[in-house]
């Protein structure tokens, strides 16, 4: 007697109509893949989890009609649903807060189709996948995909001057040490040592976790700097 396995149910959001159907036509392309339905904003999506809970969400965040918390609502009403990111975006910012937010892949509009299919194929079946471009901004930015999720907040409590938590606020909203010092009128050099205690004291080594430490303790809202440019540029 043959067992016949259950296709994996997708749901498409993106607020291009062109955009969803190129999408639909890689997906149907993917062996076990079933196309529940798509979405053109945030709020048809959130019906169409409530009503369907597909196993996986592709989807653009970034696009009109959508925002990072279509992301954490789709993660609240269907804790298991899959979500694969597909956009323009590519920023250390971005990508931080996608994983935040539980992106579980992410892979740019560009990819090639091999990619998008694969992307598709690997969250369909549980697992991660990221694009070229965009483990190479991981690499640049030092982001650890792994410990992002699992950035350790002590129950010890840290104390952060007035002017370290505005430093801090800066840096994670994607101002450079130039354009912070520029902000508060203070020199460069002083900007880098408020930045190498605040590391000290929270208790991290890199520019993205010190922005995951500002988000999980409510310094900045995500939706704040999703559109900032790149975090590492003149970070040094």
């Amino acid at each position: 007697m043959s067992i016949t396995l259950r296709p994996t149910t997708v749901a498409i959001a993106d607020s291009s109509a062109l955009f969803r159907l190129g999408v639909r036509n890689m997906a149907r392309q993917v062996k076990g893949i079933e196309i529940l339905g798509e979405a053109s904003n945030a709020s048809d999506l959130v019906g169409m989890v409530q009503s369907f809970a597909p196993q996986v969400v592709i989807l653009d965040f970034l696009s009109d009609g959508f925002d990072i918390d279509a992301v954490r609502k789709v993660k609240v009403l269907a804790p298991q649903t899959r979500v694969l990111a597909i956009t323009s975006e590519q920023s250390g910012h971005t990508i931080v807060n996608a994983l935040k937010a539980g992106v579980d892949s992410y892979i740019k509009k560009d990819c090639d189709l091999g990619e998008v299919e694969d992307a598709i194929r690997e969250t369909a079946g549980g697992g991660a996948f990221f694009c070229g471009q965009i483990l190479d901004r991981i690499r640049k930015e030092s982001i650890d995909v792994e410990d992002l999720e699992n950035l350790h907040l002590s129950c010890d409590p840290i104390h952060l001057s007035a002017r370290e938590t505005e430093v801090i606020s800066l840096i994670a909203e994607g101002f450079t040490n130039g354009q912070v010092a520029e902000k508060l009128f203070l020199s460069a050099h002083t900007v880098t040592t408020h930045r190498k205690n605040i590391m000290s004291k929270i208790g991290v080594n890199n520019t993205a976790a010190m922005v995951m430490y500002a988000v999980k303790t409510g310094l900045v809202s995500p939706n704040k700097f999703l559109f900032q440019g790149d975090v590492s540029a003149g970070q040094a």
